[in-house]
């Protein structure tokens, strides 16, 4: 999902390929978090409301700018994803960050909404970027089997599904789907964008209040993966397929009309995994580069 955004942006490019803040720009590393149900999804659009648009009009109204400091983020989370683990940095002027520094985070709080929060503000270290410096997400997706629905306290964040859930079935099938693969089958495909991708861990348990929470961490992913791969597990938790057909669709390489996207509500990226300080830089360079998998020819 691309934004549009009219108003004049100064995002403090950077003087060498993108790995740092142009000279006379300090990075700003900010973590936040969110309740997406009023999101048209993170990336600025015209005329929608979005977590970057929200942040952007309250961090150029707190400063005192004239231009839009522009975000780059993590994870660019789709329409009604949450987020309790988000990271996104802004390179703001030298002169701006002494200036505000201080009294960043208060000031935020004053103007930001209610449904969106930073809890933190600080320089960030040499060679960290948001986006291509992290090594990690990792979101849950909650849902429950009640035969009676979902808790009403609840409800904006985990999924009702009307069938009961194998738990171990589901996690069978979730440790077939481990490593790099390409996931096609599992995301909505972006014009020369790849789709391979390291599934570091998925799994499922059972909390005490009966509420399915499903784990899902990876180096990055597509659009839909997760809620993808989340439909195609709730289909062998209730049974209407068997363990071993998540890892068939994934080898078939193509999208399944079977699995089925499920809501965004039920859904939070919870935490992004940066390296070391000292291997930021190199991260931040290997992450840009278009991956393939052993064998297959690029592009």
């Amino acid at each position: 999902m691309s934004g549009e955004d009219s108003g004049d942006r100064a995002a403090g490019p950077a003087a060498d390929g993108g790995e740092g803040p142009a000279p006379g720009f300090v990075r700003v590393r900010l973590d936040l978090s969110y309740d997406g149900a009023g999101f048209s999804g993170w990336a600025r659009q015209r005329a929608r409301r979005t977590v970057q648009g929200e942040i952007e009009d309250a961090l150029r109204t707190v400063t005192r700018s004239a231009e839009t400091y522009e975000l780059t983020v993590a994870g660019r989370t789709d329409a009604g994803v949450h987020a309790r683990g988000q990271v996104a940095h802004a390179d703001l002027p030298a002169e701006v960050w002494a200036a505000h520094r201080d009294k960043l985070l208060r000031r935020l709080a004053g103007r930001l909404p209610h449904d969106v929060r930073v809890w933190r503000a600080a320089e960030a270290p040499a060679g960290f970027n948001a986006r291509f410096s992290a090594v990690w997400r990792r979101y849950a997706y909650r849902v429950t089997d009640h035969p009676g629905g979902v808790d009403p306290l609840l409800r904006g964040h985990v999924l009702w599904h009307d069938w009961t859930l194998d738990v171990d079935a589901m996690n069978d099938a979730s440790a077939r789907l481990l490593g790099e693969h390409d996931f096609a089958a599992y995301c909505k495909r972006r014009e020369g964008a790849t789709t391979i991708r390291t599934l570091q861990r998925l799994d499922w348990a059972r909390g005490d209040d009966g509420v399915v929470t499903g784990t899902v961490r990876a180096d990055a992913f597509c659009h839909n993966m997760v809620r993808s791969l989340v439909g195609a597990l709730l289909f062998v938790g209730d049974g209407h397929r068997g363990p071993e057909w998540p890892a068939k669709v994934l080898a078939a390489g193509v999208r399944d009309s079977a699995v089925h996207v499920v809501r965004p509500h039920g859904l939070t990226l919870e935490e992004v995994g940066y390296p070391p300080d000292d291997l930021l830089a190199a991260r931040n360079r290997q992450a840009r580069n278009k991956r393939t998998l052993p064998g297959s020819s690029c592009c």
